[in-house]
């Protein structure tokens, strides 16, 4: 089930919000269990299957994070723990890398003459990498701190199937130890008791009809451009940069649009869910775009493999081997392919160099809006790996990039596809709101009239046009 279906919009959030609010505020825990039956719900309708797996995965998790918290002896603690992340990482490794581990070793043995292994069909369960990643923070957190350890297995069991965040996040923490890194509150102190404001609920629905407009109307009609251009077998240089460059906008006005879309339902609900996006095409490095591009991703990677690496306090070398093997996983956390890894490659390395530098890009000395350009530009190439489907497309799609080159065939229908006014005025429209200041999470905060009109507008436009056009899923269901 997704945000920008007709199921959800006109019957699964309707009811879920009735029926929650009916529930008066003091029976907590009956209000808990109306949302648990929601994300399961939720979660059921893409593949019921998929649901007995993150039941699994839950009350595992909770057993483990129970012994953690409860074990005297100090070889217990650790034990559990490490079961608890092998464990949940042999899963998430079992669905998503078997094929790519299948695939690799019968090149292996083609190059070597042998016979081919038969394939492992497996359907990859959607949101895996999202609660993997969340129940294993909860598990670290509880070692650190016993405090910070679930205690309640309906709550625990609400965090991990919050419907919002169950397919793409963001990756909220149970607990944390920096109550900074959080915004608001905890979700462990939001499952025990959280607010309902008329101003929360507000804020929610209008950051929700954001999120839709933004998917419907903006990533959505990109995709038309992002298709065509990485379908088509001799595209021109112009061509392919105008693709790329709108591949950029549609992963970030997708994704954007999924969370913002996300912590608006979370803020219906009473929950202060954190923000994941802020304006990270105005980066003016690299270090700069992953404090603003999936910010809770980063911040978890941070948090749980980085920090815990050694970070930057076991000397030079071992600060730049620390930086590539967080971001060769970030790639491989993002999908089983040596794109992802190449991708991942191609962020650590300029990571790395920014720290070689004193954490300044080579670019240092230009105006801040070459440094912001520049920036785009880079992480913009970096794109063509993770949306190409092959390393050769991938290459080929490069070298035409860098290779001035005119399109070979089927010019003219290329051209009618990409550069229709439609498609220039939504590039337009998105270059114009992703280099803004104010995105609309702040624009949303603080609502009046005229804007709560414009959203409407926006919102109605956008419905009809859901209607219009066929169905795409979030870019981020896929990982």
């Amino acid at each position: 089930m997704a945000f920008t279906s007709h199921v959800f919009l006109f019957y699964f959030l309707p009811a879920v919000l009735l029926l929650y609010y009916l529930v008066p505020v003091r029976w907590r825990a009956l209000r808990n269990s109306v949302l648990l039956v929601a994300g399961y719900a939720f979660y059921a309708w893409i593949d019921p299957r998929f649901a007995l797996l993150l039941l699994g995965v839950t009350v595992g998790n909770y057993v483990l994070i129970r012994v953690v918290a409860r074990a005297g002896g100090q070889g217990t603690r650790p034990l559990a723990t490490g079961a608890a992340v092998v464990l949940d990482l042999a899963l998430l490794g079992f669905f998503k890398y078997t094929v790519f581990a299948e695939e690799n070793l019968n090149r292996l043995l083609a190059l070597a003459g042998q016979e081919a292994l038969p394939m492992v069909k497996l359907v990859l369960p959607v949101g895996i990498s999202f609660y993997t990643f969340k129940v294993i923070g909860a598990v670290v957190d509880a070692y650190r701190d016993r405090s910070l350890a679930a205690r309640s297995l309906l709550n625990f069991a609400c965090y991990v199937s919050f419907f919002p965040q169950l397919l793409s996040g963001p990756i909220q923490r149970y607990g944390t130890l920096d109550p900074k890194s959080a915004a608001g509150p905890t979700m462990a102190e939001m499952w025990a008791g959280r607010t309902h404001t008329l101003e929360k609920f507000t804020w929610g629905a209008a950051l929700f009809m954001l999120g839709f407009a933004k998917k419907i109307l903006m990533a959505n009609a990109l995709a038309q451009v992002v298709d065509a251009v990485f379908a088509s077998e001799a595209p021109g240089t112009f061509d392919v940069w105008f693709g790329v460059i709108a591949y950029s906008f549609q992963l970030y006005f997708d994704f954007a649009a999924y969370s913002e879309m996300a912590i608006g339902v979370g803020l219906m609900l009473g929950f202060e869910c954190p923000r994941n996006f802020n304006a990270p095409y105005r980066a003016e490095s690299f270090g700069d775009f992953w404090r603003r591009w999936h910010i809770s991703l980063s911040s978890w990677l941070r948090d749980y493999l980085y920090i815990p690496l050694g970070g930057n306090r076991v000397g030079t070398g071992r600060t730049y081997i620390n930086l590539m093997i967080v971001f060769l996983l970030c790639g491989l956390w993002h999908g089983a392919g040596w794109t992802f890894i190449l991708w991942g490659t191609w962020h650590g390395l300029w990571l790395a160099i920014e720290r070689a530098l004193g954490r300044r890009t080579f670019y240092a000395a230009l105006p801040a809006a070459a440094r912001v350009l520049l920036t785009f530009l880079l992480v913009t190439i970096g794109w063509v790996l993770f949306r190409a489907e092959t390393l050769g497309q991938a290459v080929d799609l490069l070298a035409v990039m860098f290779r001035p080159q005119s399109a070979q065939g089927g010019t003219a229908l290329l051209s009618a596809v990409l550069y229709t006014r439609g498609h220039l005025m939504v590039m337009a429209l998105c270059a114009l709101l992703a280099f803004q200041p104010v995105q609309g999470f702040d624009w949303t905060a603080r609502l009046s009239w005229p804007r709560l009109l414009v959203l409407l507008t926006l919102f109605v436009l956008a419905l009809a046009t859901m209607f219009a056009q066929s169905f795409r899923s979030f870019l981020y269901f896929q990982f």
